[in-house]
């Protein structure tokens, strides 16, 4: 049996643009385009009625911009995914949209496959960043002041050691998926690395968390 095609809201205020990605995501049986905005107003208004499994969105967009519509969906649909997609590729940019829930942030010169992929990918809940935009972030995150963790990042960190999902991770220590994303981004610039399967290595290494012995 196959999947159900992902349905997919489309935000951008340029109507080129809609259409260019409607006809593009068409051409895949797995991708169906459920509903379009040229605005953030109307497009939190589309996600509420629609429940799409992804809202693609642009990041500046009149009425409400992309931040503030994905701050919208992960109050009013937490269960939708957003992916930025845009031109814009600042530090300050990239790290407002993830900190509002975003899952993935790519660029629009992005190759149609890999943002199919992204696509897929943030669907199911995988942190998906533009190689550029990954390196931005996490210079971003380097701060100039020491590098030792905060006790929130620790436990955030203990927890990803057992396992458990930003979702997961979120609900056992009572916040947002999306602050739970900010804290592992710190953590991987702290330790000087790019997941969470390095990050808990070289946390155990260092005694920052016990290792799976030490717990039991």
């Amino acid at each position: 049996m196959t999947s159900p095609p992902l349905r997919i809201v489309l935000a951008d205020d340029h109507p080129v643009v809609r259409e260019g990605l409607a006809a593009m995501l068409a051409a895949h049986a797995d991708f169906e385009v459920v509903g379009e905005a040229g605005d953030g107003v109307v497009a939190a208004r589309l996600v509420r009625d629609l429940q799409p499994d992804v809202l693609l969105t642009d990041l500046r967009m009149p009425v409400l911009d992309g931040v503030a519509l994905t701050a919208e969906v992960a109050r009013t649909a937490p269960s939708v995914r957003v992916l930025v997609l845009t031109t814009y590729d600042s530090d300050a940019d990239i790290v407002r949209a993830v900190e509002a829930g975003a899952t993935g942030y790519v660029l629009k010169d992005t190759p149609s496959a890999q943002l199919f992929d992204a696509i897929r990918s943030t669907a199911r809940g995988e942190t998906v960043l533009a190689p550029t935009v990954a390196a931005k972030l996490v210079t971003r995150m380097r701060s100039p002041g020491p590098d030792a963790l905060t006790p929130r990042e620790v436990e955030v960190l203990e927890q990803v050691a057992r396992g458990l999902t930003n979702a997961e991770i979120g609900r056992a220590l009572y916040i947002g998926e999306a602050t739970v994303k900010t804290h592992l981004l710190r953590v991987f610039a702290k330790l000087g690395v790019d997941d969470r399967t390095a990050a808990v290595t070289v946390a155990m290494q260092r005694g920052i968390i016990a290792t799976p012995d030490a717990r039991a």
